[in-house]
């Protein structure tokens, strides 16, 4: 009984997508993978009604409506932007988007009209690496078929490339992962947020892959100075096995 009633709350948590639940469900979110050298993924996930609501856009929110998967992919399709992947889900009784796209320099993001909203800095900041992206006023379109509770929240989610030394008040999850949440009324109301980070100029990549080198030298050397001590002693393989007792 205690298990059943477990995955009862667990299900509510996840279909609530309250504040509180144990799982964030957002209305509009921005999620960044980036890179040192600029380039970077970057992730949008969204009803319908946010996107027409927060950036303006006139797709139909109706969610009777299957979204125009060639409209929305014109819609990210700029000259900043490429490769655009685009696909489409239902929850809580209205019709989201998710894309996926690529821009070769980060700084440029703003010139889409997608992320005009916001302005992105990438610059060196003495040994570190400097990263600020400013979100300033949404486009506060009228939406009808919204269906907002009022307890909706919209995320910015950045993948930093390397270890953050850094950060002006974000959730910082899993060392380099770094959200600013807002509430989706504060957000159509243009609320300007800020997420201001530094971080190292190696990547977390790059550490992995020279710890494992380091390593591995490290066990090939102690391996060499052993065949090299039982060359120099003249010991057989034999010498180092226990003779077994009567």
């Amino acid at each position: 009984m205690r298990i059943g009633a477990a995955i009862v709350l667990l299900a509510a948590a996840v279909a609530g997508g309250r504040l509180g639940g144990l799982f964030r469900q957002y209305e509009y979110e921005e999620e960044m993978y980036l890179s040192l050298d600029g380039s970077a993924t970057v992730y949008v996930n969204s009803s319908v009604a946010a996107l027409d609501a927060l950036r303006g856009a006139t797709f139909d929110p109706d969610p009777a409506s299957r979204p125009n998967l060639a409209r929305i992919r014109e819609y990210f399709s700029t000259p900043v932007t490429h490769d655009v992947r685009v696909t489409t889900s239902r929850r809580n009784n209205r019709r989201y988007v998710h894309v996926r796209l690529e821009v070769d320099d980060v700084r440029r993001l703003g010139e889409a009209g997608p992320f005009a909203w916001s302005s992105y800095e990438l610059s060196k900041d003495g040994n570190l690496v400097a990263y600020r992206q400013t979100v300033g006023a949404s486009a506060g379109r009228p939406v009808e078929h919204a269906r907002w509770s009022g307890d909706e929240i919209v995320a910015f989610r950045l993948h930093a490339p390397s270890r953050v030394v850094y950060q002006n008040g974000g959730q910082q999850r899993r060392g380099n992962i770094l959200v600013l949440e807002q509430a989706l009324v504060d957000r159509l109301r243009g609320d300007p947020l800020t997420l201001d980070v530094r971080m190292e100029s190696q990547s977390i990549l790059y550490r992995t892959l020279l710890l494992f080198a380091s390593t591995a030298t490290a066990v090939a050397v102690m391996f060499g100075l052993v065949i090299w001590w039982v060359v120099r002693r003249g010991a057989r393989p034999s010498d180092f096995v226990k003779p077994r007792g009567p």
